[in-house]
């Protein structure tokens, strides 16, 4: 798979970054700006209706608040962000994601090691216990455990330090290409670098 397969939809406002993929969407932001969410999916020729599968790399609030909005939908997590989900926790974010009770729903619980929607699941805990990052081999969707140009996710949410270390320095073995984060710009060509950059943090 290439980055031409893969269709970048900036967060707006809160809202985290999402990626959407033929008819698989990774992340759906806050929930809140759903005209523009919706509208930006459809730009690209599919309907929400269409969207088969979500997939959340974490459970944070900005992340799911959306998923409400793709009832046809199967809602993928990793099986340890999915106990938060489920019990409804409002994990010290500023908003509560469950005011919409459909939030709560999760209908595949991930592993690492999985493979989703043509990528392999790669656990990084460190942001939150059940972070995942999404790897095709070229492309790292990476949610909040790096950003482009250096950054790294915060841990004080339900998170914890050593393990964001540990989830950072795991991501400097892959031969990323392109970094694909959940918040920020992308990064196209030297993805490896910016992670490297990213572990230099600690």
């Amino acid at each position: 798979m290439n980055s031409n397969n893969i269709l970048f939809i900036p967060g707006y406002n809160m809202d985290s970054n999402s990626y959407l993929i033929g008819d698989m969407l990774v992340d759906t932001g806050t929930g809140l700006n759903e005209e523009y969410l919706i509208s930006q999916i459809e730009r690209h020729g599919i309907k929400r209706e269409d969207i088969s599968l979500v997939v959340n790399t974490h459970c944070h609030f900005d992340h799911i608040g959306g998923n409400y909005l793709f009832e046809n939908a199967k809602i993928a997590v990793h099986e340890l962000d999915a106990i938060s989900m489920k019990n409804k926790d409002d994990l010290g974010t500023s908003m509560n994601a469950f005011e919409n009770a459909a939030n709560s729903r999760v209908d595949i619980e991930l592993k690492d090691g999985d493979e989703i929607g043509g990528f392999k699941v790669i656990h990084t805990p460190g942001h939150t216990s059940g972070g995942i990052c999404l790897w095709d081999g070229v492309n790292l969707i990476s949610g909040d455990t790096v950003f482009s140009h250096g950054g790294v996710g915060r841990f004080d949410i339900g998170g914890n330090f050593d393990d964001l270390k540990q989830s950072v320095f795991k991501l400097t073995e892959l031969d990323v290409i392109n970094l694909l984060p959940g918040h920020g710009p992308i990064v196209e060509g030297n993805g490896k670098e910016h992670i490297k950059l990213s572990y230099s943090q600690f």
